[in-house]
């Protein structure tokens, strides 16, 4: 029968589902099996089908300033600049093989979601147990699975026996969730179908038999591999504006090309010398080095971010990140610790608070700030050992740290004991377990007797109210004393506390027994002696709250989206800052009966987001989007992995985070640190400001060119400049000075603006008057000389022109790098590799200038130390009226 990927199962008692699924207690037949896998497929998940590299290589080309560029190298090749053509050839097949192992690296998502599909499986065929390939699984099989096992396939559960499974990497939800038979209502979340497994996720306690409902694409991880095949490759900010430029910039040279043809034409010209003369002189005025310089001015950036532990897989994507306006994050292990910890402890003599992060035993307990010994406490000394006691969870010490397997609240209490020097294997050895009721939902406690030295005692921990319930007396320091009801209600009033500040609370207790074989189960569970209650929760890393109080001091609001309960959200974004008084917090169910128009309506003052699908995260991240708002997510899990896809900027965890998280992302946290975020944005935004410097400088640069060129054919002046001086201009002179610039240090009021806003391009109306006043300064002055010294011989007066010209753009790069500051501080000399490179282009200079072979390839001659002076006297004195005007301007803004 053919099985519907959709349909309820949840809904269904397992009987029910069983029979409607075809198959039997004693799980299908081989024959049967064999049919259903023809019918369905292997239990792996598909792949979409690969792009061949020549077609991604082709792909690079997709790009107006390329095209440009190539057009460009035709032009030259036709025109005999042979080498002017080979240059910009080889320019575009760099940022072309550049681009495409980029693309290659970037398209892995779907690869990595099939680790998370085991490999064996124990599944009932023809009433036998046997191990067979997970991948051999379909619809009907009934399965086995045990503690520390990852579930094969989405199965509807059939019987179990203390069942809780680690469902973070496709809920966000930190605990493990516990499981039961019971079925649950058609609209309940996946996070929340306690009678459902499945696939990818590991069994933290207890073991199971459950009959298989999907297998491969039709799994949650398979719906997820389809959400993230399809998400949304979108243009970055940067490549948006090195568009936008390129499309300027090509009509640009074209009206070049018009204006000098026609300006010769009147003047008497020949139409072909003047066809040669424009169209030459619309490729110098193409910036041939920017892809190429903008491409290493990213990759400079990636290692330095990698230096700072965070990973870059695209070179844009460094950019983006700096331009972020909103980072939606993750709770459990991106803004905590992913290691649930006991925080509080409240017994008869009052609270004692623990210290300490991490699985590790170092920690202190205090009470009323004072250092307490928990030997010397009988009430505190009695309750740690019952959390140990009654309790599953295992570890090995590595070191000062803890490698744990089990239910993290019970490896809460290991840690808890181990602060205080009560290890685990010593307190079995002289208390071993003898009986076992494990927890349920129904009885909400788990308990336990041991064979001690002073008889058999009862052990239980559970859910407060429950535990206080079957409690008669109270433990204290001067012995045991009836549990009075002012004593209960303090208990209570603590518990409510507790869990109004995130914490998950347990309460414990215990019994003394006789005989064991003479007590009736429930004896034991009644008239127990109660010990206390103890606070656990996973606390966020002590550098976040710091950290996000940077994004919001930059402009960048922080948004929680999480897979756990609202409350324990709520406490945490509360105590980080990401919470306060108007913001909003809601669930995935309220998110759900949104409209997107209401969404749309109240997206700004949400600030915490529990019990999320990952449909849901990829809404939230789209109408945030459809704000104009640049959108960082960060995650670890296999939820995550849609959402990561479709933002702008995906952030993954290095090392808590999956592997499908991380090939989803753009970004990975070698540290896991949200700190390391802040960084990166620091570096983002330097990385664009570093490009948009080159920018400035390029264009300028080559407006300066092009004007004096223009003028000197509209004042009817031969040509200032051969093709071969601009060619070295263009790329020696101005690519050294570009590059250098792109390793400039980040500026110290880099954190303190507000993001720029999607639509503003690496040029604004501001930048580009900038551009055309320098460009204008350049070919006035170059053209100045030029007319100048025509009377000494059109070389010498080139070559006086080719100099200044040179010298103007090593001015320019200085300015271009301190921007509003002085020329006379510290920032100008703060990058060596700019210094480096003014000194190389002047060193070069002189060479062509002096070296007689050179001087013959690039028309030159030998200039005088009177003109070399005058050369530098003249950008001195526009250096100093400029310096003049920017002091009269920063005190105007004073």
């Amino acid at each position: 029968m053919a099985v519907q990927p959709d349909q309820q199962w949840h809904t269904m008692d397992a009987d029910r589902v069983v029979e409607a699924i075809g198959s039997s207690p004693a799980g299908l037949s081989e024959k049967e099996a064999a049919a259903r896998l023809i019918q369905y497929g292997p239990n792996e998940l598909k792949q979409k089908k690969k792009t061949s590299l020549f077609v991604i290589f082709l792909r690079q080309f997709k790009n107006v300033l390329i095209y440009v560029l190539i057009v460009a190298m035709a032009i030259s090749f036709l025109l005999g600049e042979v080498l002017d053509a080979e240059i910009i050839g080889a320019i575009i097949v760099l940022n072309a093989l550049l681009g495409t192992y980029q693309e290659v690296q970037a398209e892995r998502s779907i690869d990595a979601l099939k680790k998370f599909l085991v490999h064996e499986a124990f599944v009932v065929r023809d009433g036998e147990k046997k191990k067979v390939h997970a991948s051999s699984l379909v619809p009907g099989d009934v399965i086995e699975v045990d503690a520390g096992d990852y579930i094969p396939a989405d199965a509807r559960l059939i019987t179990i026996s203390g069942l809780t499974v680690d469902e973070s990497a496709l809920t966000g939800e930190s605990e493990p969730a516990l499981k039961h038979v019971a079925p649950v209502p058609e609209d309940t979340p996946v996070g929340d179908r306690d009678c459902m497994i499945y696939a990818g996720t590991i069994v933290t306690a207890g073991r199971c038999r459950a009959v298989v409902v999907s297998t491969g694409m039709n799994t949650e991880i398979g719906r997820i591999a389809s959400l993230v095949e399809t998400g949304v490759d979108r243009q970055t900010p940067v490549q948006i504006s090195i568009d936008r430029l390129g499309k300027l910039f090509g009509i640009a040279a074209l009206i070049v090309c018009v204006v000098i043809f026609i300006a010769g034409i009147l003047e008497g010209q020949k139409m072909f010398d003047m066809f040669l003369v424009a169209v030459s002189l619309a490729v110098a005025a193409i910036p041939e080095g920017l892809p190429a310089t903008v491409t290493i001015i990213f990759a400079l950036g990636v290692r330095r971010m990698a230096s700072r532990k965070a990973i870059v897989r695209t070179l844009a994507s460094v950019e983006t990140l700096g331009s972020t306006s909103v980072i939606c994050t993750d709770k459990t292990g991106t803004l905590t610790q992913n290691a649930i910890t006991v925080r509080r402890i409240a017994t008869a003599s009052g609270i004692v608070e623990v210290t300490g992060e991490g699985y590790t035993d170092k920690g202190q307990f205090m009470a009323a700030g004072t250092e307490l010994e928990p030997a010397r406490s009988g009430e505190l000394w009695t309750l740690l050992t019952v959390g140990i006691l009654c309790n599953n969870a295992t570890y090995e010490r590595t070191g000062e740290d803890y490698r744990m397997l089990g239910d993290s609240t019970e490896v809460a209490l290991l840690i808890a004991g181990a602060k205080a020097g009560l290890v685990k294997k010593a307190l079995e050895e002289d208390c071993p377990r003898e009986l076992e009721v494990p927890f349920s939902s129904d009885t909400m406690f788990m308990l336990t007797a041991n064979r001690c030295k002073s008889g058999y005692v009862a052990y239980i921990k559970g859910a407060p109210e429950r535990i206080l319930d079957r409690c008669t007396h109270l433990l204290t320091n001067g012995g045991v004393v009836p549990l009075t009801p002012e004593a209960r209600k303090r208990f209570i009033d603590e518990n409510q506390y507790m869990a109004s500040h995130g914490m998950r609370v347990l309460g414990l207790g215990y019994k003394q027994l006789a005989d064991l074989q003479s007590e009736t189960l429930a004896d034991a569970e009644t008239g127990l002696t109660f010990v206390g209650l103890t606070g656990m929760i996973d606390p966020p890393r002590p550098e976040v709250r710091r950290s996000i109080e940077l994004c919001q001091h930059s402009g960048i609001k922080v948004v929680m989206i999480t897979g756990d309960q609202l409350l324990t959200a709520v406490s945490i974004a509360r105590e980080l800052g990401i919470y306060s008084e108007g913001d909003e917090a809601i669930t995935g169910t309220e998110l759900a009966a949104m409209s997107d128009q209401e969404l749309s309506e109240r997206i700004m003052k949400i600030t915490v987001y529990a019990r999320t699908s990952p449909e849901q995260k990829q809404r939230i991240v789209k109408a945030l989007q459809q704000h104009d708002l640049v959108v960082s997510m960060t995650g670890d899990g296999v939820n995550d992995a849609p959402a990561l896809k479709n933002a702008d900027i995906g952030v993954s965890m290095g090392i808590t985070g999956t592997e499908v998280a991380r090939q989803a992302s753009d970004v990975v946290l070698a540290d896991d640190n949200f700190t390391t975020i802040v960084n990166a944005v620091e570096e983002g935004r330097t990385i664009f400001n570093n490009v948009r410097k080159t920018v400035i400088f390029l264009f300028s640069s080559n407006l300066g060119e092009v004007l004096t060129i223009l003028l000197g054919i509209l004042l009817a002046l031969p040509l200032p400049l051969l093709a071969i001086q601009i060619l070295w201009v263009n790329l020696i002179s101005d690519s050294l000075p570009a590059m250098a610039l792109g390793m400039d240090k980040p500026d110290r009021r880099v954190m303190d603006r507000p993001p720029r806003p999607r639509s503003e391009g690496i040029l604004t109306k501001g930048l580009a008057i900038d551009i055309a006043l320098i460009g204008i300064v350049l070919g006035i002055t170059t053209l100045a000389i030029f007319y100048l010294y025509l009377g000494s011989g059109v070389d010498y007066a080139r070559t006086m022109a080719f100099a200044t010209l040179i010298v103007l753009e090593m001015w320019v790069v200085l300015i271009c790098k301190i921007g509003s500051d002085s020329l006379f501080s510290r920032k100008t000399l703060d990058n060596p590799y700019l210094l480096g490179a003014i000194v190389i282009a002047l060193a070069l200079l002189l060479i062509v200038l002096y070296v007689p072979f050179l001087q013959v390839v690039f028309s030159t001659v030998t200039l005088n130390l009177r003109d070399v002076g005058i050369i530098f006297g003249v950008v001195m004195g526009i250096a100093v009226v400029v310096e003049v005007i920017k002091a009269l301007m920063r005190r105007i803004k004073v």
